[in-house]
């Protein structure tokens, strides 16, 4: 697929004479799926916005991930315009196995539950740039600037001032809002004193694509082992994505292991549900942390994505949060702007932080406790989550709320996501 065309910024003398010395109305740090989907989402805005991303683009897409796409993420970005360019390069998923070690009630969550077609998707992480950067080269309204990195911003009364290096040449932005999307080191939050709190887990994650000998029947699995979660995602070309979370010294181990010990230890946690397993491609691992961020508005900037908040892996929440954000934002400010107020203030950055902040926090929460109830051999919690498992499996209106919190259908949901079928369907 084309890479995205590297844009010009204007310059402050070809500036619409309306914006009153502004060279754009927004301006977004990070050209990730945060950033993109943010630039993307105000293409019919009204509003000019200058896209900033470090890292060139075959870098930027680069990276060996895959993510859990939920409901209400689909929804985002079928509102956009993007999702038909997105869906036929992803793998779906009807069912989510979930289950405790080798206790044998295991709670199937399906399409069933909530009437739906889907319950979810899986995506390599090119297999959502790459159409969101070719989506925004079409938006008349947005500068995409790649290479180039923020030297330096000045949040004044009425704009922020941000200096860009652009090809050893540093140049002057003037706008009314910036927006940190640039993951969870975010140099424009720090920049800025916001302070973050949470923890680096006990735990790593050691990620890396298999393809099984059967097929993978479109179903998702968690696995709860008192060393961590377990998930295994469907990919497209019965391949699947292996999250397997460990103390840190153990995930050292695994990863140290010669392809052939490490796909016998894969197995057993694994299963033999898809017979034998073949190892594509490199293994990597990372630490887990959760973070959010003392606050997500300050007079002229907003955090969106990572740099934000950060959460346990499980139950692939992370980028979908970011997701929201993105939408959530994209509809105050929007909403501001169709009535005369000023973007960049806080009393309507504000309205962005009440929403999003508190839904974050619910979910950072939720991710942390099903991580430390099930990471553990401590008897009482034990019989604790293999009573909640049984009655999830028993009781079908607990079953169907934990299903709707984990795709995203609780809570304020964007507008953008509110106009289709799909979504008034699932929602009843």
């Amino acid at each position: 697929m084309a890479q995205a065309q590297l844009l010009q910024p204007v310059p402050p003398a070809q500036a619409d004479p309306h914006k009153q010395g502004y060279d754009y109305d927004l301006v977004i740090v990070g050209g990730g799926i945060a950033g993109l989907t943010l630039a993307s989402a105000l293409k019919d805005s009204g509003l000019s916005v200058l896209l900033v991303e470090a890292k060139v683009e075959s870098a930027a897409v680069c990276k060996g991930q895959a993510y859990a796409v939920h409901m209400l993420s689909a929804l985002i970005f079928q509102g956009i315009g993007v999702w038909e360019k997105i869906l036929p390069q992803i793998e779906v998923y009807r069912r989510v196995r979930l289950s405790d070690a080798d206790y044998p009630d295991v709670v199937e969550f399906a399409t069933a539950d909530i009437g739906t077609k889907d319950l979810g998707y899986v995506a390599e992480h090119q297999a959502l740039l790459y159409p969101l950067q070719e989506f925004v080269q079409n938006c008349p309204n947005v500068t995409y600037l790649c290479p180039a990195e923020v030297v330096s911003t000045d949040y004044q009364q009425d704009a922020v001032a941000i200096e860009i290096k652009v090809a050893e040449q540093l140049q002057t932005i003037k706008s009314k809002l910036l927006v940190a999307a640039d993951g969870s080191r975010s140099r424009i939050r720090q920049g800025a004193d916001i302070k973050t709190r949470g923890w680096k887990y006990w735990q790593s994650c050691i990620v890396a694509f298999v393809k099984p000998e059967k097929s993978h029947n479109h179903t998702a699995y968690e696995k709860f082992w008192s060393s961590g979660p377990f998930a295994i995602l469907p990919l497209p070309g019965n391949r699947c994505r292996i999250v397997w979370t460990a103390p840190h010294q153990e995930a050292k181990a695994l990863c140290a292991l010669d392809d052939e010990k490490f796909l016998g230890e894969l197995s057993r946690r694994f299963g033999n549900q898809m017979g034998k397993l073949e190892l594509l491609g490199d293994r990597f691992i990372f630490q887990v942390q959760l973070m959010q961020s003392d606050r997500y508005a300050r007079h002229r900037l907003a955090l969106v994505g990572d740099a934000a908040h950060n959460c346990h892996p499980v139950g692939g929440q992370g980028l979908n949060l970011g997701i929201r954000d993105v939408a959530a934002l994209a509809q105050v400010i929007q909403e501001a702007h169709q009535v005369g107020e000023d973007i960049g203030s806080l009393k309507v950055l504000k309205r962005y932080e009440r929403w999003r902040k508190r839904e974050n926090l619910v979910i950072l929460g939720f991710t942390d406790l099903l991580d430390r109830m099930f990471s553990n051999h401590f008897l009482p919690l034990v019989l604790v989550r293999r009573l909640g498992l049984w009655m999830m499996q028993r009781l079908p209106l607990l079953k169907v709320f934990t299903l709707k919190l984990m795709i995203g259908l609780k809570g304020k949901t964007p507008k953008i996501a509110q106009q289709y079928s799909l979504f008034r369907e699932v929602s009843q």
